[in-house]
């Protein structure tokens, strides 16, 4: 062998281990991070349940989907050492079915252990039917509740297709299949449709209410319109009970229900991940560690936003971008 081939040799013997050593390396690093990933995500939950007597504060926050995590946190909450758990909700609503799931977690967690909620800003729509679900609910004198009524909204393109000379052609087995499609004009027929979607859900909406805070009939007409009502306008109107933050919620905890005075208030959270928060996520977050509350509050309005246009099907919210 030539002096150049035994050179040749060793570079390249040098640069396949150095590509073995990446290759492992980055295997090692890969396991370490899932094992990493699998343990964030359950040790939480295993110290929360070893933890003594405590109230659990578990956040209803953003646009209600019935996501897996939070369902997932009532359910482990349920069957933890706490003693009562306090709702704090800050939601403009969300889908019904997943405002549907949700209420249903909470009405299966307040048969084991009293609940309470606390509204923020706002607990509209789909939100107010995850508070319904609670034993008492407090709301701030400028909170924002209600909004009881269902929508269905879809973007409906057909007169821009016409501009475009555009055609959207389909063979149906029937009239009313896949409509609306918003490729081409709603007929009246799908529209009626619709209405009875609409209505059948808003029926269920309003039986909630009318059986979860105890109205007549003429009580539950002067607030099924769609509106919002401030947390003092709500309490007159049935809506809330009392008027108060943590504080009142826990002193009514220990005097009704037998909670022990001086309990510990433990956060219960779902865990995050880069991939759950997203860009405009990871923005807030970042906003929020670095002290500015104000970047970080505009952001999540715009990721909140953002959301619900994404919503589609029967959907329970505050506000809904208007389709064109």
């Amino acid at each position: 062998m030539t002096n150049q081939s035994t050179a040749d040799y060793l570079v390249d013997r040098r640069s396949l281990r150095r590509k073995v050593t990446f290759w492992r390396v980055s295997a090692c690093l890969a396991a370490i991070a899932l094992v990493g990933a699998i343990a964030w995500r359950y040790l939480g939950d295993v110290q929360n349940g070893l933890r003594g007597p405590h109230i659990a504060r578990v956040a209803i926050e953003g646009v209600i989907t019935g996501d897996r995590d939070t369902l997932r946190i009532l359910d482990n909450v349920g069957r933890s050492n706490a003693a009562a758990v306090l709702l704090t909700i800050e939601s403009p609503g969300g889908t019904t079915t997943g405002s549907e799931v949700l209420y249903d977690s909470i009405r299966q967690l307040a048969a084991r252990k009293p609940v309470v909620a606390v509204v923020g800003t706002m607990a509209a729509s789909g939100a107010y039917i995850a508070a319904l679900g609670a034993d008492r609910i407090f709301a701030h004198g400028n909170s924002l509740v209600g909004s009881i009524g269902v929508l269905f909204a879809f973007p409906n393109i057909s007169r821009l297709m016409n501009t475009v000379g555009v055609d959207y052609e389909t063979v149906k087995s029937a009239p009313l299949k896949a409509s609306p499609n918003g490729m081409e004009p709603t007929s009246p027929e799908a529209r009626a449709a619709l209405a009875t979607l609409v209505a059948d859900s808003f029926e269920w909406f309003k039986g909630l209410v009318r059986e979860r805070r105890g109205m007549s009939d003429a009580e539950l007409a002067a607030v099924d319109d769609g509106r919002v009502f401030s947390g003092r306008q709500a309490i007159p109107l049935k809506l809330a009970d009392a008027i108060g933050g943590e504080k009142e919620a826990i002193a009514w905890l220990e005097e009704n229900k037998g909670v022990a005075k001086g309990l510990r208030t433990i956060d219960w959270r779902r865990p995050r991940s880069l991939e759950r928060l997203g860009v405009l996520g990871m923005a807030a977050e970042l906003a929020d560690r670095a002290g500015l509350p104000g970047v970080s509050s505009v952001v999540r309005d715009a990721l909140i936003q953002g959301r619900i246009m994404g919503l589609e099907g029967l959907v329970a919210v505050w506000s809904h971008p208007p389709a064109q």
